[in-house]
């Protein structure tokens, strides 16, 4: 399934706050709004009104992302948690990633190692990987693909896809193999051909044999 960019901001707000305040998740509908408009850690910058909150949130509902908390006996606030986990069903790890990427942006693995850390139990570079190259291979549509790199960057970053297509123009190319032709002969007009070197090594050898006969330099192999 396809999410709008609010339904996944706020999807990926519910995953970020069930990880890092736990005593006050499930979200109240101020809470949630809150994380969503938060000006650090957070690309893009939003600011969501409760209405545009209340539409993506049962959008969410409707896709059985996100579960509505009714109040017990005296209360009078509902609140809000997700089931992507459940839904989709991944792993902590990789929905930790996958709430980052939203969260943030494209980002190499060092960085979302940074990032998601509470999600992902203190596991390596390596491991991250791992969850990135899981989360690319889903069926029938993956979640992330990997991404251009920034100017003077040596990493590829990630991205997340489930909000929309990353632009062609983000998308880092896969190496194109070399043209059989390409390796077999020159590409150049004006470059000999194959044929015409041996022709050329050929008359060498004769040259130099004629040579060596001159000087007496060749051995009767006769």
């Amino acid at each position: 399934m396809e999410l709008s960019a609010t339904e996944a901001r706020v999807l990926a707000c519910l995953v970020e706050k069930e990880a890092t305040v736990p005593d006050s998740y499930p979200l109240t509908l101020n809470a949630l709004r809150l994380a969503c408009n938060q000006s650090t850690n957070r690309d893009p910058i939003v600011a969501y009104d409760d209405r545009i909150m209340e539409t993506a949130l049962v959008s969410l509902k409707s896709m059985g992302l996100v579960r509505f908390m009714h109040p017990a006996h005296g209360g009078r606030t509902i609140r809000y948690r997700h089931v992507a986990d459940e839904r989709w069903r991944l792993s902590p790890a990789e929905l930790g990633v996958l709430a980052v990427l939203i969260l943030r942006g494209p980002q190499t693995v060092n960085e979302i190692r940074t990032r998601a850390e509470r999600h992902l139990g203190g596991d390596d570079a390596a491991t991250v990987e791992e969850v990135l190259d899981t989360l690319a291979a889903r069926s029938p549509d993956p979640f992330v693909v990997r991404v251009g790199r920034r100017p003077g960057e040596r990493e590829p970053r990630w991205a997340q896809i489930i909000s929309g297509e990353v632009p062609e123009a983000m998308a880092e190319p896969e190496p194109e193999p070399e043209p059989v032709q390409s390796r077999l002969a020159p590409t150049s007009p004006s470059a000999p051909s194959y044929v015409d070197l041996a022709r050329d090594v050929a008359e060498l050898w004769a040259r130099v044999e004629r040579l060596e006969r001159r000087l007496g330099l060749s051995e009767d192999v006769s």
